[in-house]
């Protein structure tokens, strides 16, 4: 028979006295319970976010490796997509749904030939020839003396170095012998740097040596040293100074003209700056001239504020293609100015997804670059038939890719690299169609980038801009150098004939020193005057009065 359990309850109160204690106990448990409940729910949050970071910071990560050590260019093998079982379908492809209309292209340039290219006529040569021995010049058969017959040439390359010379500036002095006064000196004719040593031409190659050819003036220094000529850096930086308030009145002038463009491309770049002892990050901005007013101008900011671009296109009225930077809205919002987007930049998006979100980034990727086929096709059409073009084969891609943004838009993650693409190519839309809408209009903002590389390839070198003035002095000596070259002009002749005349001209002839009225008057001069070959006379002499 079982043995009775101790301590149980003999009455119906002790019942329910241990009834309503094992209840409280329940309630306890169910409370903790739930509080472990939040607890781990909070846990379960805070690794989801933290995993969403990691994945972001990994993006982050890989996107700067590619950018440090990886490919620059933006290529794609579509083929890749069949790795993961989902190659691109074909049956959605706007290759597909547009019927290609029959367009004569014009034929395309044939491709230059490889090998060595002759040497130019222009350079000096020097002949050299080499006879054989005498006793080589009798005939072994008959005795008699060889004639000669002709010669062969080949051409070597050598190199001078490059000298300095000194020009002595005499001025005759005269004087009256019988009154013993009336003394008269020769005028001195107008110089670059009043009192200053260099010419026209060595100020001009230290600016083309730091502007053209990315050398720091702390090298050329140590080049002039090597000729012997101990020039102090801080000489050299006085002297940049000097040639940037020379020329300025150009550059003012250059600006003028760009603003009367229908086109303006723009872009920015940092310029760090020396700054009591510290670096401060200022901006160099770049503003093209379309094909009426083809002039590169730089402009220096002490930050990347608005201030910087509205100062310069307060007046501006027409297209302004650049990127998505919000600096730009209010200007935007003034109607004359109209914005233009930069396909290049919505491209960009789209293939820093590509490992992500393989399939619908190549999808992209291939819709973009069957437009920039188009354009490839339309580049040597006049402004007309390239917005006709446009019109016929590109608006029908860019309605068939507007489909497909909405359409994916709502199956990727907001945050996400593939799903931020898709909201930038949204978000700016209608400036990404404005190039279909006139002929004059680019794909991308390709040649603002392509303006801006020199800077960065400089700063690679030189690092930094002494000073505030330095870098309004750079973007001056700047804007000269881009827009000779814009113009195949040899930047040092350009900047040594500037700087030889430009004292002694007005105000009004200044316009007759922009890139491409000089280079027309050096060809007329051309024309009229020597050889090609030879040296280009005075450039005093090229001016009208």
């Amino acid at each position: 028979m079982n043995e009775p359990v101790a301590n149980l309850p003999e009455t119906t109160a002790e019942c329910h006295v241990l009834i309503r204690a094992l209840a409280e106990e329940n309630e306890k448990r169910c409370e903790a319970n739930a509080a472990l409940s939040e607890e781990n729910e909070r846990h379960e949050a805070m690794i989801a976010a933290l995993a969403h970071d990691i994945e972001q910071y990994r993006q982050r990560v890989d996107w700067l490796t590619r950018r440090l050590f990886g490919r620059k260019s933006e290529k794609f093998d579509p083929a890749r997509l069949d790795f993961f079982g989902e190659p691109y379908a074909q049956d959605e492809s706007p290759e597909e749904q547009i019927p290609e209309p029959e367009t004569k292209m014009p034929p395309l340039a044939p491709r230059k030939g490889h090998g060595r290219k002759p040497l130019p006529e222009n350079l000096p040569r020097e002949r050299r020839e080499y006879d054989i021995p005498e006793e080589e010049k009798v005939c072994p058969d008959c005795g008699e003396m060889k004639t000669r017959i002709g010669e062969e040439v080949t051409e070597q390359l050598e190199y001078i170095p490059a000298s300095l010379f000194v020009i002595e500036h005499v001025r005759l002095k005269y004087a009256c012998k019988h009154c013993q006064g009336q003394v008269s000196l020769a005028e001195k004719p107008a110089q670059p740097i009043e009192k200053g040593l260099p010419g026209p031409g060595l100020l001009a190659h230290v600016v083309t040596s730091k502007y053209s050819d990315h050398l720091p003036l702390n090298r050329q220094e140590s080049i002039l040293a090597r000729h012997g000529v101990e020039i102090p850096r801080s000489t050299t930086c006085d002297w940049m100074m000097g040639a940037a308030t020379l020329l300025e009145p150009v550059v003012r002038g250059m600006q003028k003209e760009i603003l009367k463009s229908a086109v303006i491309h723009t872009d920015d770049t940092p310029l760090p700056v020396q700054q009591k002892g510290k670096t401060h990050r200022a901006y160099l901005w770049v503003y093209l001239g379309d094909a009426d007013h083809p002039y590169t101008l730089y402009d220096f900011t002490w930050t990347r504020g608005r201030e910087g671009p509205e100062k310069i296109l307060e007046h501006y009225e027409g297209y302004l293609q650049a990127d998505a930077f919000s600096g730009y809205d209010n200007l935007y919002a003034k109607k004359p100015i109209v914005e233009v987007g930069c396909w290049a930049h919505a491209r960009r998006h789209f293939y820093d997804a590509r490992e992500t979100d393989p399939v619908r980034a190549h999808d992209a990727l291939l819709r973009i670059k069957a437009m920039y086929k188009i354009e490839s096709d339309a580049r040597e059409l006049d402004a007309e038939s390239r917005c006709a073009l446009r019109r016929e084969k590109t608006v029908l891609r860019l309605e068939a890719f507007e489909t497909w943004l909405k359409e994916n838009a709502s199956r990727v993650l907001p945050k996400s690299p593939i799903g931020k693409a898709i909201a930038y190519a949204q978000n700016h839309w209608t400036a990404l169609n404005r190039f279909t809408q006139d002929g004059n209009l680019e794909i991308d903002n390709n040649s603002a980038e392509r303006a801006i590389r020199p800077l960065c390839v400089g700063r690679n070198n030189w690092l930094f801009a002494g000073s505030e003035r330095g870098g309004h002095a750079a973007a001056i000596l700047y804007s000269l150098v881009q827009s000779a070259k814009r113009h195949a002009l040899d930047p040092f002749r350009y900047l040594r004939d500037l700087l030889e005349i430009i004292p002694t001209l007005s105000h009004k002839q200044i316009p007759l020193l922009f890139p491409d009225k000089w280079k027309a008057l050096q060809a007329a001069q051309t024309a009229n005057g020597p050889s090609p070959d030879s040296e280009p006379a005075p450039a005093s002499q090229s001016l009208p009065a």
